[in-house]
């Protein structure tokens, strides 16, 4: 039998993507960001959640997509990657499904203009379903790792 994972499915523009739950810490609503000068224009700042401070990126401005208004359903995806936590900021969060690990297949060289190497994978969900599954890793590079942590202290 096939291993199932629960994965968290959120959406950029038109496109589904999905982290894995264990990777997830909490989904928040939008909530003043304070900007941060001299960093990469897609780290929008940083947060204060329940006492710890937490760099915020724009998903859409990571993986170069037109940057939109943010809405009512705007929501920051608050992951670990590595030791330290990170606020994704996404166009929605509003699903959690089971996936089989034998439904995700290697991603190809770019799916809706987002870099492979910033995927794991594309998972099939049902009969006409796919979902682009991150990879938290590779979405943020050692050197902007490091950017970051300085951005905590």
């Amino acid at each position: 039998m096939a291993e199932q994972i629960k994965v968290i499915v959120f959406a950029l523009g038109n496109e589904e993507y999905g982290i894995d739950v264990d990777k997830v810490r909490t989904i928040e609503r939008m909530m003043p960001i304070t900007r941060v000068p001299k960093t990469y224009s897609f780290i929008k700042g940083v947060i204060n959640l329940r006492g710890v401070v937490i760099p915020v990126i724009d998903l859409r401005g990571r993986f170069n997509l037109e940057e939109t208004e943010y809405t009512d359903q705007t929501r920051i995806i608050i992951v670990a990657v590595g030791e330290m936590e990170v606020g994704f900021i996404v166009d929605a969060a509003n699903d959690v499904v089971d996936l089989d690990r034998d439904n995700i297949d290697s991603p190809p060289e770019v799916v809706g203009g987002v870099k492979a190497k910033y995927l794991d994978g594309v998972a099939k969900v049902g009969e006409d379903r796919l979902l682009i599954m991150l990879n938290l890793a590779e979405v943020l590079s050692r050197g902007e790792m490091t950017h970051l942590e300085q951005l905590e202290d």
